[in-house]
């Protein structure tokens, strides 16, 4: 039997720095100043390198509002993509309309009990709901998002803790 390696990856405030919305065709970034989505997805991309057996499952409100595969395909990293296998909401015993109003923490927690994961970590700048689960979030400042030095060191020692010693 496998066991699933799950990093539950969340966009808004770790990909890039603030919330997004959309504005006619594109998605835009509400951090001012800033134009770029997914600035730091090449620090993510760098992190998973050496955990080549860790799958992405969205946790992002992204994967609800435009779908999996489209949410998948706005990534500009060919590696991450190949990664992404699910979200959290498909599969939900709740009503999917609901999904939204529930707290990050207890989507993240449906999915890990609804598929039996054992080793699995979230990536998130909310913290709503992982009560009783802080050593399995990597939390991050909205305004920050993996930009944050500390944000990454801590998220490199969560990784080890979760998925082991990093191969070379």
């Amino acid at each position: 039997m496998v066991t699933r390696q799950v990093l539950f990856l969340d966009i808004d405030g770790v990909l890039h720095r603030g919330n997004s919305y959309v504005a006619g065709a594109r998605i835009v970034t509400s951090a001012p100043g800033r134009i770029e989505l997914f600035e730091y997805l090449p620090v993510l991309v760098e992190l998973l390198s050496s955990y080549p057996d860790v799958e992405v499952v969205l946790s992002s409100d992204w994967s609800y509002r435009f779908g999996v595969e489209a949410t998948r395909d706005m990534m500009p990293d060919l590696s991450l993509r190949k990664r992404v296998t699910a979200a959290t909401y498909q599969g939900c015993e709740f009503d999917e309309v609901l999904w939204p109003m529930l707290s990050r923490g207890a989507q993240v927690l449906d999915y890990v009990r609804r598929n039996s994961l054992l080793h699995w970590l979230a990536i998130d700048d909310r913290r709503d709901g992982f009560e009783g689960h802080w050593e399995r979030l990597v939390h991050c400042q909205t305004e920050s998002g993996l930009g944050d030095t500390a944000v990454v060191a801590l998220f490199r020692s969560r990784l080890r803790e979760r998925f082991g010693e990093p191969s070379t």
